[in-house]
């Protein structure tokens, strides 16, 4: 199928072959029929791509300190990487979507195969949308009229907000598409509205409709007109829908207003305020968040649990489904804002002129079929078979910035990468040579072909795709965690020991030069039986309380999922593995969850490991710190960029680049995978150049531990977690 996409870095509009996405739990599948282009949001996407670099960092002066601060922390060149991957990250446009369901997943139950419905999918021939934000579209409304929709919504919003009852006032500054729709929707209210345009075209537009509208630019002073209409009172109410850097759009809105009047913000502008405009009148001023309560919260739209109607009202989809409602009685036209309809294949007669003045709207029209491909070849040569294949599943930042270069370092023979919507596979299936991208996973699953599964998704589907790809003979890459939940365990364990395949984990810390450096001065292997004291500090950093991974069903939270390496890293050092487990966590109540935390950890040759994990330091210090106390001795690793000896006959220090042993895990991993060791009598062998299988489940059973120690604020045995099928494979490692 075909979508519309946005590089960043060029400035490019192009129109990607993708494969066609799998409808999910919760989502719908929907082929398009028409989409709307938002002309103002898209302009600013389209010109922020063609700017150049200096240019991006006006635009976004908050990424500037960004950028400086990891500059700091991680280095120069690590931070000029990070602004390439993301600048080479395509950024799919559009979000009026109409078109007819293929397909429902689980837990959808109120619509059908058939039906037709607007959603805020992107320009593509067919979408997967959640269903909070999928609203049926009634017989008497055309698609063309439901295409505004969503813009629709939006408009909505800022009024709810606004609030003006019967026979007020009202000022829309900005009559673009979005003012256009305010301007009809308060006249729907019963409020009196003026508009403020600069542009002639769209001031004709909105005259014709009736709408009173003043044109700064020919003249008049739009604040003294609006007072005398208004009998020196002031608009009681007035919307901004304008996107301008200027900052003389508040001071205006404020002087338009009358004392105590509310002003509300759809649109992009400077938000310096002169506290004497709002201090006199005492003015309210809001901004408008999208389509309305639940946008942006993935409780509402990810996991589909409704806003109960008597305590919110108006929610995003019962917005979509008011002005829907608007549109089949009459009340709203939005026809005679229709400027063109455009075939997809000739989108570039819109975004080649984005910055007509005469446009107010643009619609892109599909064709009626569409190849509904879950692979797309990319490759124009047939794909050559080799020993060692390689299929990915998932395709997010990481997999992006981390693990496809390791693995094209390492000369990996990749075939297929997955992803959920398909357009990140196909990125970088074209960046790193891949030959095919899809949205099922289960096709590398079913590829005789594939000999290694690499498993980069989020943390709760990690366990059960590890078991999925075991189950399918192969040998799995999976990035940590393993598992996120005691249960599934054992049930890792039993089905590596059936397949006999190799299952390793992205615990690449223990592949760092530096941290086998630090391994041999300690003694190698031989120093195994001694035990030492081993203190890890992690200046985490803040993540949002929204995030994924802080969600316990979804990432496990981020002790669960990040502190794991550096309880591998410890079981590395010390040659030994956990037998028990204490986690205390910051707060009067902490949650497992919670991301400032330290584990204390027992070895079983009589080591003791401190995971130091915080989230509340500065960006400034450093992130990895590791000491090594043992002989009286001591090791400090700072940040994996320098290593520094204290005791130790003939060293003192070694530093260079960060390296924390990605490229040398993918490296031993492949030679693994390519030169056959793939028996069951030869997984042991692979396991000294790799993981042994037990430190994994050691690991992992420590983090599992760790939880349940925070709960019941005491020691836990580690060997308890999935115990029964651990007791058979630690009789078996044994």
């Amino acid at each position: 199928m075909k979508q519309l996409i946005q590089n960043l870095k060029t400035g490019e509009t192009l129109l990607e072959e993708v494969p066609t996405p799998q409808v999910r739990r919760g989502q719908v599948l929907i082929q398009t029929r028409r989409s709307l282009v938002s002309l103002g949001t898209e302009r600013m996407l389209v010109e922020f791509g063609k700017a150049n670099l200096i240019a991006k960092a006006r635009q976004q002066p908050e990424k500037v300190k960004q950028v400086l601060e990891k500059i700091q922390s991680d280095g120069l060149r690590p931070t000029l990487d990070a602004i390439v991957r993301k600048l080479n990250q395509p950024l799919p446009l559009g979000y009026c979507n109409v078109g007819i369901v293929l397909s429902v997943g689980e837990d959808v139950n109120d619509l059908r195969i058939g039906d037709r419905v607007v959603s805020n999918g992107h320009h593509a021939q067919v979408v997967c949308i959640p269903r909070n934000l999928v609203a049926q579209i009634p017989t008497t409304v055309s698609d063309d009229e439901a295409a505004f929709t969503v813009v629709g919504a939006i408009a909505l919003q800022s009024i709810r907000l606004l609030n003006p009852t019967l026979g007020e006032t009202v000022v829309v500054i900005g009559l673009g598409l979005i003012g256009l729709l305010t301007a009809e929707l308060l006249r729907i209210n019963g409020c009196y509205v003026i508009g403020i345009e600069t542009n002639s075209a769209k001031c004709q537009v909105a005259m014709q409709s009736g709408l009173l509208v003043f044109n700064p630019s020919s003249g008049i002073d739009p604040t003294k007109a609006i007072l005398s209409l208004t009998n020196g009172v002031g608009a009681d109410g007035v919307i901004i829908t304008a996107s301008s850097q200027a900052d003389k759009l508040l001071s205006q809105a404020a002087g338009i207003s009358r004392k105590r009047g509310k002003i509300i913000l759809v649109g992009v502008v400077d938000l310096t305020i002169n506290r004497a405009d709002f201090y006199e009148k005492e003015l309210t001023f809001q901004v408008s968040c999208s389509y309305g309560p639940g946008r942006y919260d993935d409780e509402y739209e990810q996991k589909g649990h409704e806003y109960p109607l008597p305590y919110v009202r108006w929610t995003a989809n019962r917005n979509f489904q008011s002005v829907l409602h608007f549109m089949s009685t009459g009340q709203l036209l939005v026809k005679p804002f229709i400027t063109d309809r455009v075939p997809l294949a000739d989108y570039n007669k819109i975004y080649g002129d984005l910055n007509s003045s005469v446009r107010i709207a643009s619609l892109l029209v599909y064709p009626d079929q569409v190849a509904l491909n879950s692979v797309t070849d990319l490759r124009r040569q047939t794909y050559a078979q080799r020993a060692g294949t390689i299929g990915i599943i998932g395709a997010g930042n990481f997999t992006g910035a981390i693990l496809l270069p390791a693995l094209q370092m390492a000369g990996a023979n990749l075939k297929i990468i997955a992803s959920a919507g398909g357009l990140s596979a196909t990125v970088l299936a074209k960046k790193f040579d891949i030959s095919q991208s899809t949205t099922d996973y289960r096709q590398i699953l079913s590829d005789p072909a594939i000999d290694l599964c690499v498993i980069t998704t989020r943390h709760n589907s990690h366990a059960r795709l590890t078991i999925e790809a075991l189950r399918a003979g192969k040998h799995v890459f999976v990035e940590k965690p393993l598992a996120i939940y005691a249960h599934e365990v054992s049930q890792l364990i039993e089905n590596q020991q059936k397949s006999g395949r190799i299952v390793t984990v992205g615990f690449n810390r223990r592949f760092s030069p530096y941290v086998r450096k630090m391994k041999v001065l300690l003694g190698g292997e031989s120093e195994d039986k001694l035990p030492m004291n081993v203190v890890t500090t992690i200046n985490s950093g803040f993540v949002p309380a929204a995030s994924w991974v802080h969600d316990r069903a979804v990432g496990g939270g981020r002790i669960l999922g990040e502190a794991c390496h550096f309880v591998d890293l410890i079981t590395f050092l010390t040659g030994s593995r956990v037998v028990s487990v204490c986690m205390n966590a910051m707060g009067r109540q902490p949650a497992e969850t919670s991301d400032s935390a330290s584990l204390l950890l027992r070895y079983e040759n009589g080591s003791t490991g401190v995971i130091n994990y915080f989230s509340n330091g500065s960006k400034a210090y450093a992130k990895e710190r590791v000491e090594v106390y043992s002989q009286e001795r001591t090791l400090v690793l700072d940040n994996f960029r320098r290593l520094t000896g204290y005791g130790f006959k003939g060293f003192s220090s070694m530093s260079g680049s960060q390296n924390k042993g990605h490229t040398d895990q993918i490296s031993q991993l492949i030679n693994v995978i390519r030169t056959g060791q793939n028996g069951p009598d030869k997984v042991g062998k692979s396991e000294q150049m790799l993981i042994p299988f037990a430190d994994i489940i050691n690991t992992t059973q420590t983090m599992l531990a760790a939880l349940q120690s925070l709960h019941e604020n005491q020691w836990v045995d580690v060997s308890c977690i999935g115990m029964t099928g651990n007791q058979q494979f630690a009789k078996k490692e044994e």
